[in-house]
């Protein structure tokens, strides 16, 4: 007879978070924004009840912060009963975000879970009718800040046991867009034998290898505009012939960024056509940032006399009182081309030359780990950042150069 299990692997709960910048959206949605980390957590449930799995894997930052909620604590606790009422059993470790030592509400969990102690790679066996049928491997992170390579440390205990599964709540190595936690290299993992390597820690779900399966499933709710698209977990099947990976979205709420091409609009009236063609069907409660693309900078003057701001505020109130609601957010203006100005413009030329040398994460970088200030800043891009700058500090400069 063949050996097989069926699991999901989720990580990235980020349970409670603030959703920084967002405070301004109408109360009416803005508490179902609030909730929706939490949803996301029911629907994780509800999919790993429906698809009678044997276990759930979750790899690290089941909160958003050290400082964990009561609130988040206890619905975690609530979550993992449910599972247990149906023999399943939940493995977990913790991250970068919800590192043991910065627990101040420690609460006891079903017998359902298992924790990962500690930074020592420690196994799990999962049995199935009395039988050991997998190791599950992990480590939990102690303190924010874990540098060192844990890929290296982890080993088969048991060969007898049919499979073998690693938890890592880490990065590749070389990947500048994150912080290099934990970090390892594919070939470390491929070489260990492993029959899945269940990952944690980038938010965008993503199969990095198929032979083992070495997958990153993102995280379960989107929280601002550069976690856009559908969020959720893997449901996976292995047996000792196959493996079968099924991403299954799990959001309560998308984050979707759209650009809308306004080169032709002449007035604040078909600006509204263009946008309203470019939102999605209502499948689903959609926050929306918008970039509105032109040939010309007509835009920036309906941005300037408010025109803009008023027509948003207008869609708005069409878009919320639907059940599955739509809401833009936040936009941005960007030009196809920046305004000309004149070859000799030796200052204008400067402030281009001196955008393009600045290092925009070194500027912010104590603005962002300020134990205050990141708790509520989006992150944006070096990249997106300094193009507005440059667009919107030309326009700026032309305009008083020209009387305006």
């Amino acid at each position: 007879m063949t050996n097989s299990i069926s699991f999901l692997h989720a990580a990235d709960l980020h349970l409670d978070s603030p959703f920084k910048g967002l405070t301004h959206i109408p109360d009416t949605i803005f508490q179902q924004i609030r909730n929706s980390t939490f949803d996301a957590l029911d629907n994780l449930v509800s999919t790993a009840i429906h698809k009678k799995v044997d276990f759930v894997l979750l790899v690290g930052d089941l909160f958003d912060h050290e400082n964990q909620s009561l609130r988040a604590q206890v619905h975690l606790k609530k979550a993992f009963e449910q599972l247990e009422a149906h023999q399943i059993n939940v493995y977990l470790s913790y991250g970068n975000h919800d590192y043991i030592h910065g627990n101040v509400h420690p609460i006891t969990y079903p017998k359902n879970v298992f924790i990962f102690p500690n930074e020592t790679i420690t196994s799990f066996i999962f049995e199935k009718n009395n039988e050991p049928l997998a190791s599950i491997y992990g480590f939990s992170y102690e303190n924010r800040s874990l540098t060192t390579n844990k890929a290296t440390e982890f080993t088969i205990q048991n060969e007898t046991i049919p499979f073998h599964i690693g938890m890592l709540h880490g990065t590749v190595h070389g990947n500048k867009d994150h912080d290099p936690y934990a970090p390892f290299q594919l070939s470390q993992l491929r070489e260990k034998m492993f029959d899945y390597w269940a990952l944690g820690h980038i938010h965008t779900h993503e199969q990095l290898s198929d032979n083992p399966p070495i997958v990153y499933p993102g995280n379960i709710q989107g929280r601002h505009r550069n976690e856009s698209g559908e969020k959720g977990c893997y449901h996976v099947q292995l047996s000792t012939t196959d493996s079968t990976l099924e991403f299954i979205p799990l959001q309560s709420i998308l984050f979707e960024n759209i650009t809308v091409d306004v080169s032709t609009c002449n007035s604040i009236y078909e600006i509204e056509g263009k946008i309203l063609k470019s939102l999605f069907p209502n499948h689903a409660k959609t926050l929306y940032h918008l970039t509105f693309y032109s040939n010309t900078d007509e835009i920036i003057s309906f941005e300037e006399n408010g025109t803009l701001e008023e027509l948003i505020e207008v869609i708005n109130e069409s878009l919320i009182n639907e059940r599955e609601w739509s809401y833009i957010y936040t936009y941005r203006m960007m030009l196809e081309e920046l305004p000309i100005f004149h070859q000799d413009d030796i200052f204008i030329g400067e402030i281009i030359q001196s955008l393009e040398e600045l290092s925009v994460s070194q500027a912010v970088k104590d603005l962002y780990h300020h134990p205050i200030g990141r708790k509520f800043l989006t992150p944006i891009s070096e990249a997106e950042i300094k193009e507005q700058a440059k667009q919107l500090l030309i326009h700026e400069l032309l305009h008083v150069e020209e009387g305006e």
